[in-house]
């Protein structure tokens, strides 16, 4: 990240750090704007997701540019590129296709120079980009948004100049959105297509000043205010009564220039909302059909369609009716034994049972996140092993535009800590936040029974012989169950904690937890104790200290 500006200082050129820090400040703000920006969603689909695409797309090209960061020292030419085309990989709907073109306008400029005068000429050719790859571009949307925007810098100035009159401008264009278009008009919103482009310049103010542009205000009820432009949650579909297309098509396309022009004027012919965006033979296309058969088939004519996404509006809609909350978010958990699956299905969570050299494979942890049927989806693993398969599955539902958080637990215990503060009501990132708090301060450990003589870091273990696994590591060998038990709790209250959470299975002797729970209240007089039945295909005994 670029250093913090301290008070009156501005920066004059926008370098790379500055650059890294914008992509980081926009993925924030748009992840605090996404459920207002969803619920103002009207045109051209009241579909809900404008603010969750936007989102979306913003984190693909910050994590392009974090990724050059990792690899090497960029320089601004390099950084700008890696955000356009890690955005031009992870559009999402229409408005993060939009998005990305302008990213894509701006970074063929700000790759040349890093003034003012250049950033005013960047958001120039961004708009011009943007319009240009829309086939029928309408008033009253984010293209007018972004074209106020750049004729506002028009003439350069300072970087803070134009960036800052770029962003007021913006804002004028976008109370003025209603009177331009009749079905924001009606609905008594704004566009959420330009209150994202707003958010993702009001950021680049942020970073090229140190200052906050001033937000709108926000009234009791949840009403947002945007000059004399009220923001209210739309639910119902767009007021023109006219039906559109059933589905929405987007896909990545390799193809040459002019394939890609035929490509437009077929699938114009298909269908509305067209986008194409692009260009140096990759594309991303976007497109809402009747037929999204044909509309696949066109790509595949034109050259290479992959990453292909097909939602049904109707589908949609009515799945998020019986859902409730359009923004409804769901945990999905690996969990050895029957017992377990019953406590985390009744903590809300959907459940993948791990059975012993059985674990789930990615098809069945992405099937579980889609059966969640939710917009945000919280993934624990609960097994170190399960890291990569988990990370590929996490991969291929957020490529179906489910937003899927992976907090790395290793164990069941690390699950049922973080299930334990999970509160669906706040805001994703700082559920996100506080679940993988609490499950990195659950130090874990579990009893195994040796099946055979094996060399282990504590020594040699004999078939039969009870190990006492700490954090994944061998770390006590004994004879007996119990005392096994009591040497490594022993082990791992030495270091402190307040909570001991005891997981046994059905085939654990009967008197283990009640026994370690007697350990614990005569050694450790500050520390609680709970036990939960993991029920059958569970190891004896899991251990959690926090």
């Amino acid at each position: 990240m670029s250093r913090a500006l301290q008070p009156d200082e501005e920066l004059v050129e926008l370098d790379a750090a500055a650059v890294r820090t914008w992509c980081a400040r926009a993925l924030d703000a748009l992840g605090r704007e996404r459920e207002e920006i969803d619920a103002i969603n009207v045109y051209p689909v009241a579909d809900g997701d404008t603010g969750t695409n936007l989102y979306l797309t913003a984190e693909a090209a910050h994590q392009a540019v974090e990724a050059v960061f990792a690899a090497s020292a960029p320089d601004t030419a390099e950084t700008v590129r890696a955000m356009a085309h890690g955005a031009l990989l992870g559009a999402r709907g229409n408005s993060g296709t939009i998005l990305a073109q302008l990213l894509r306008g701006m970074a063929a400029v700000l790759a040349e120079g890093r003034d003012g005068d250049h950033l005013a000429r960047a958001l120039a050719e961004a708009s011009t980009a943007a319009r240009q790859a829309v086939a029928h571009p309408v008033e009253g949307t984010v293209l007018t948004v972004a074209a106020a925007a750049a004729d506002g810098c028009a003439g350069g100035g300072t970087l803070v100049e134009v960036a800052a009159r770029a962003h007021e401008r913006a804002r004028t264009a976008l109370e003025a959105t209603p009177r331009q278009l009749d079905v924001l008009g009606r609905a008594g919103v704004v566009d959420a297509g330009g209150r994202g482009l707003l958010a993702v310049l009001g950021a680049l103010v942020e970073t090229v000043s140190g200052r906050t542009p001033e937000p709108a205000e926000t009234a009791p009820g949840g009403v947002r205010l945007l000059g004399d432009v009220r923001a209210v949650p739309a639910a119902a579909p767009p007021c023109d009564g006219e039906a559109g297309p059933a589905y929405e098509v987007i896909y990545l396309l390799e193809a040459q220039d002019a394939a890609v022009e035929l490509l437009r004027a077929r699938l114009d012919a298909l269908g509305d909302s067209l986008v194409v965006v692009g260009g140096d033979g990759l594309w991303n296309v976007h497109v809402h059909v009747d037929d999204a058969g044909a509309a696949v088939e066109a790509g595949v004519e034109a050259g290479r369609p992959h990453r292909i996404r097909i939602t049904h509006f109707a589908a949609d809609a009515a799945a998020a009716t019986v859902r409730g909350e359009r923004a409804q978010r769901a945990v999905v958990a690996v969990v050895p034994g029957e017992g377990l699956a019953g406590l985390c299905a009744e903590a809300g969570a959907t459940t993948v049972r791990s059975r012993p050299g059985e674990p789930p494979a990615g098809d069945e942890l992405l099937e579980a996140i889609r059966r969640a049927h939710a917009r945000e989806v919280v993934l624990l693993p609960n097994d170190t092993e399960l890291r990569q398969t988990a990370t590929a599955a996490a991969e291929r539902a957020r490529a179906e535009g489910i937003r899927v958080a992976l907090i790395p637990t290793r164990a069941a215990v690390q699950g049922i800590a973080a299930l334990a503060v999970h509160e669906p009501d706040r805001r994703f990132d700082e559920d996100v936040v506080a679940m993988t708090a609490a499950a990195g301060a659950t130090r874990y450990a579990e009893l195994a029974v040796a099946e055979r003589r094996s060399f282990t870091s504590a020594g040699v273990c004999q078939a039969g012989d009870v190990l006492g696994l700490i954090e994944g590591d061998v770390a006590v060998i004994g004879k007996d169950l119990t005392e096994t038990a009591r040497t490594v709790l022993d082990r791992m209250l030495s270091a402190g904690g307040e909570l001991v959470t005891l997981v046994v299975a059905d085939d654990t002797p009967p008197d283990l937890a009640p026994d370690l729970e007697r350990h614990v209240r005569r050694g450790y007089l500050a520390v609680d104790t709970t036990t939960y039945h993991a029920g059958a295909g569970a190891p004896p005994l899991l251990i959690g200290v926090e």
